[in-house]
């Protein structure tokens, strides 16, 4: 038996929209790392960059549990003396929902060169309107 092994030229990307409402975000960031990835495709190739578009829509009205939206802090440094900024998840999603996701996403991907190319293909949007009809995405319930 031979291995068969998916080159780029071969690759064919589906898209799809996932909607945030009610969703762990936890548990929704790993199902799109997954299919990011392609690690849901047959023919999943782990030096391949073969997963597809996701659009994520209603991306501030996911869930978390415990007390994660007064406990969890986000961390961004401006490589200065003393320019440690630190903002909890309620600031944040009172500010930018999108990055929430965004940095969930991020987290779960592999740490590699593909790791940018893939969040490239990651579309987020707090409405549930997106302008990325026209390539007829799937819905999927995750």
């Amino acid at each position: 038996m031979k291995t068969k092994v998916l080159k780029e030229k071969d690759v064919t990307r589906k898209w799809y929209v996932v909607d945030a409402t009610n969703q762990i975000l936890g548990r929704l960031a790993s199902r799109i790392a997954g299919i990011l990835t392609g690690k849901h495709k047959r023919r999943y190739t782990p030096h391949v960059d073969c997963g597809d578009f996701v659009v994520v829509v209603n991306a501030d009205k996911f869930r978390v549990t415990g007390k994660k939206m007064k406990d969890k802090i986000y961390y961004s440094h401006s490589f200065h003396p003393g320019g440690l900024k630190a903002i909890n998840l309620e600031l944040m999603l009172k500010k930018h929902p999108e990055r929430i996701v965004l940095h969930a996403v991020s987290g779960m991907l592999p740490k590699n060169k593909l790791r940018a190319r893939r969040l490239k293909r990651l579309k987020i949007y707090t409405s549930p309107d997106h302008p990325h009809t026209a390539q007829s995405p799937e819905k999927i319930e995750l």
